[in-house]
Order: C-alpha cells, then structure tokens, then sequence
C-alpha cells in the first residue's frame, strides 16, 4: 500500500481553479482577489494542507529558529537557561534550535556554520571556545558572560563583581573569620571573572588576607580541591578557614563532599556558598548549596530580546542584571539555622 502524500501547493491551486502563483501570495499575504483568496483558503481547508514555514524561511532571509550554543545540557544552570529560552522564543512565535557543543571548538564552529546555513534569526551562545574569527557579521548575536576582541558582539551576564562581595560579606555576617575562595576557570576571559576581582575587592575592604584556589579548569578539580585542604589544615587537625566562596556551585557542592568526607561538618565548621543558584531538581526554592543566584530566567529572556531588537545599535554592549542571595544549607544563617 502506498503512503499517502501531504498535498501540495500545485493539489491546492487544481482544488481552487486558480494559478500556482495566486496560491503562493495568499500564503505569503500578497493582496489578491478577494473571490480568488476564499477559493484559495477553503481548498487549503478541504485539503489539510500545510504551510512549510521552514521552506518559507528560506525563500525569505530568516526561518523563524533561534540557536541555542550552549557548553552542556546536563550542568543543571544550562538546563534552566535553555529551559527559559525556549520559553521566551515560543512566545515570539519563533522556535528553538538546541546545539550542545561539550566545549569543543570544532563543534562550536560547526553549529555556527548550521546557523548561518539554516538562516536563523538570531544566535545565543555561550562559548567557552576562541571562535571569534567564525562569527558571522550577518546574524543577530549574543553572548551570554564571554566577549570577543574581533567583534563586538552584544553581552548580557550577571553582576559578578557585586555578587562576590555580597557572598563575602554573608560569610562575615554568619561568624566566619577567614574565607577563602575556590575558582576552575576557562583560559579565555569572560564576566565571571569578575567573582575573583570581588573577592579580592572584598578582603582589602574589610582587613582580610586573600587565600584561594585559582586554576584553569583541566577536569581535575576534585584532586585539587583535597590538596588545597591538606594544605590547610593544622598539626591538630582543624582547618585555618572557616567560610567559602565557591566560584560556582558545582565546585561548592564538590568541596562540601569533600569536606564531609573528611570529617568536617558544613555548615557548623565551614560554611560555603557558591554562585549560580542551582536548585535541586529544577526547583528554584530548593538550592543545592547556599548560593549568590543568577537571575536565570531574566538573562534568558534578556538574551532572546537582545537579537530580535530591530535596530542592532541600539542593544547595550553589556547588559548586567542584579544578583541576591539565597539560603542553602551550607551557611549559618541566622534565620534558617539555630543559634550556636
């Protein structure tokens, strides 16, 4: 038997009794006949017919996707972030174009050659990757934390500068003496790098010594993580700090383990608190760790509004949004964890 095939644009121009032409400007809204388009549109009724828009895109200059570049989809903060972009795409009436590079530059490329060759409509990335000479002048861009010296290219990120000092400034508040500050990083720079401008802001204003962990990020965090606690540890076996600040909250989920498996207890020994807000399972008011939190949906919605502005000089180079704290588990906050 047979498949049955879609109707096309010839089956609905027969049904109707008029050209090919005629079908194809009441589907792209050209003015017709008025008699001409009711026997257009009812013998599309008649024939389930439907629309190609993607095809339509490309007759036209753009097909209505937006792409997505992210790192990985697993990392719970990139989760959320493609979650809200969808999100804020669809109701644009635009969809989705999910590309997960695993921080490979090829793949990066890649994508962005698929993006230009597919006609999208605009570009949000966050790259990890020098790919800056493949970035196409043609498409509507923006990058989420990462900047290019090539090209200038709108940024939206978050208020990393403050959300470091704040983090600082709650471990001071909860009792801690002397926080240290444990940071991977990627070889090419970004607003992040800013936690570290903010931690160290922070100890020349309230009379602390500076003392972290400050590696490119090489996959082997957990080996490093354990020797920055040996390295801290004294004769009696008690630890020289008493707070963290973790450049996210994945590295602050780690050392807590890490910590734990030691014997120490968190948050009654050391308190720590990351950066990113990551909740357990998706939900928001259940975080990981305590947390200086990304206005996740915000950005994402900040990033979808950047490429569909109409008129590209008018985006911001830098659009930074405010950040906050949130309890966790991993501090001794006053309201949430019972007096010494």
């Amino acid at each position: 038997m047979n498949a049955k095939k879609n109707p096309t644009m010839k089956d609905v121009a027969k049904a109707a009794g008029v050209s090919l032409g005629t079908v194809s400007n009441v589907i792209n809204g050209v003015p017709v006949r008025k008699e001409s388009r009711e026997k257009v549109e009812k013998a599309i009724k008649a024939l389930h017919y439907e629309v190609n828009a993607y095809a339509q895109g490309f007759r036209k200059s753009q097909t209505g996707l937006v792409a997505l570049i992210i790192p990985e989809i697993l990392n719970p903060f990139y989760s959320a972030f493609t979650d809200y972009v969808a999100e804020a795409v669809y109701a644009h009436d635009l969809k989705l174009l999910l590309c997960c590079s695993h921080e490979l530059p090829e793949k990066e490329v890649a994508y962005l050659n698929l993006a230009k060759k597919s006609k999208v409509n605009g570009i949000i990335a966050l790259t990890y990757s020098d790919i800056g000479d493949f970035i196409s002048d043609n498409i509507p861009m923006v990058v989420f934390d990462r900047f290019f010296e090539n090209h200038k290219i709108p940024r939206v990120g978050s208020d990393n500068f403050t959300g470091a000092c704040l983090a600082v400034e709650k471990l001071l508040e909860f009792g801690c003496t002397h926080p240290v500050y444990i940071r991977f990083h990627s070889i090419f720079p970004g607003e992040s790098d800013k936690r570290r401008d903010g931690y160290l802001y922070a100890c020349k204003k309230y009379g602390l010594e500076p003392d972290y962990l400050d590696m490119v990020d090489q996959g082997n965090s957990e080996e490093l993580l354990k020797r920055f606690l040996e390295d801290h540890k004294r004769p009696d076996g008690t630890l020289t700090f008493d707070g963290v600040f973790a450049h996210t909250d994945f590295h602050g989920y780690t050392f807590k383990k890490i910590l734990e498996r030691s014997g120490y207890r968190v948050p009654e020994d050391v308190q720590i608190i990351g950066f990113d807000g990551i909740g357990k399972f998706g939900h928001e008011d259940d975080l990981v760790i305590s947390s200086i939190c990304q206005p996740i949906r915000q950005l994402a919605e900040k990033c979808v509004e950047s490429i569909l502005q109409e008129d590209r000089a008018s985006v911001p180079s830098l659009t930074l949004l405010p950040v906050t704290y949130r309890y966790g588990g991993t501090t001794r906050d006053p309201g949430k964890w019972p007096e010494a």
